[in-house]
């Protein structure tokens, strides 16, 4: 499970973190890199969010001798390499953009599934330990990604290609292990339109807990991409440094950010599941990336850089060692893990969409190379993200 965690999410964030910008940058001219990486990773967001809910939908309602989630696990990974690899041979940013769609309709094929079968498989009182080594994972995934323009090169057939190939094999060996048992039956549903809208939707009114989670995730995934989807441009324009030099510092600093989230988000799952407390570590750890977050404010170093990515790493990896935890405790129905786990990953789809726009803009309010007022924004959103937690009352 770990590792096709780490295997899909490597293909997937390679080119959010690093490969996009640079194909980006070797297809249009300088002056319009960031608004047209915002447009992409836009577009992208958007698939995301249309098709996670919907596959999520159709992964519990598939039946068949291979399972609820193997089939959707297998055909999102193979799509997604299909689509990276469309990316990599592209001359135009129309072909990009079409491609890096379908790339987030594939991969949120199988994150839907993937996310499913955690629920499936993983008991109650182990749920922290092991969503905490999913979220270091994840986390080890944009580690690799931050070093894969260091280590592969800028070569686009290569760049793209060799993290989808690992997470192919990866995440087709994780359905091949898993004992995922077929429906003894079709389950009942309504079709058409209203089965359609029914995948994007949970009654807050019904669900409070889980719609103050869903918030919650909202503010903090909005707050971290406003400034990952423009890391690398920041250090070229903020710090001053050049392509070469941006990529390496960017790789370093992922790497520090990556090792205090392992040690944090494992201790933070594994205390979780002790202390039987999930909103306290939640609330905290939003509180503190918001720390790190506003630190880059004043960043003229790249000491300073290096000093924010620990903080970050630290906020972060509590939360994402708990987190999941969470929010698999407050689902409405377990059984039908899949469709709410969908509807929840909106709370991760969306901010994704609409943070590259925002942080565009709030970087052309500011004169168009810097980045204080969007960073600002994101540390007073991450505030708002830990506050959202306190009224949850099914969980401790």
């Amino acid at each position: 499970m770990a590792l096709a965690q780490l295997g899909l999410f490597l293909a997937l964030l390679t080119p959010v973190f690093s490969s996009l910008a640079i194909k980006v940058q070797d297809i249009v001219p300088e002056d319009d890199e960031i608004s047209a990486l915002g447009l992409v990773s836009s577009l992208g967001a958007l698939a995301a969010f249309l098709a996670n809910p919907v596959f999520g939908r159709i992964s519990d309602h598939t039946t068949g001798r291979f399972g609820r989630r193997r089939p959707w696990l297998v055909i999102g990974a193979i799509g997604l390499t299909a689509g990276l690899a469309v990316i990599s041979a592209a001359s135009s940013l129309a072909v990009v953009a079409v491609a890096w769609f379908l790339c987030q309709i594939f991969a949120n094929a199988a994150l839907a599934a993937f996310t499913a079968s955690v629920g499936d498989q993983i008991p109650v009182l182990q749920r922290g330990k092991v969503t905490g080594l999913i979220g270091v994972m994840q986390n080890m995934a944009i580690l690799g990604a931050a070093y894969a323009a260091k280590v592969l090169g800028t070569d686009a057939m290569v760049l793209f290609m060799v993290p989808a190939a690992i997470g192919l094999v990866l995440v087709v060996l994780y359905a091949i292990v898993l004992p995922d048992r077929p429906l003894p039956q079709r389950p009942p549903s309504v079709g058409g339109l209203r089965t359609v809208l029914g995948s994007f939707w949970v009654n807050p009114r019904e669900h409070p807990d889980f719609a103050w989670a869903f918030a919650s995730r909202f503010m903090i995934i909005l707050a971290m991409f406003m400034f990952t989807t423009f890391r690398l441009l920041f250090l070229e324009e903020q710090l001053g440094l050049s392509d070469e030099q941006a990529v390496s510092v960017m790789a370093t600093g992922v790497l520090l950010y990556t090792l205090v989230l392992m040690v944090a988000g494992q201790l933070a799952g594994w205390l979780s599941d002790r202390l039987h407390r999930r909103k306290a570590f939640v609330g905290l750890a939003a509180l503190v990336f918001g720390i790190g977050t506003a630190m880059l404010i004043t960043t003229e170093s790249v000491a300073g850089f290096y000093a924010a990515e620990i903080v970050l790493g630290l906020g972060y990896g509590v939360y994402a060692g708990v987190d999941l935890a969470l929010v698999l405790d407050v689902l409405p129905d377990a059984e039908n893990a899949a469709k709410d786990l969908g509807v929840f990953n909106i709370a991760n789809a969306a901010p994704q969409s609409i943070a590259p726009a925002l942080g565009a803009l709030l970087v052309g309010v500011a004169g168009g190379h810097e980045y204080h007022l969007l960073l600002g924004a994101a540390a007073v959103i991450c505030v708002i993200g830990a506050l959202s937690v306190l009224p949850i009352k099914r969980v401790d």
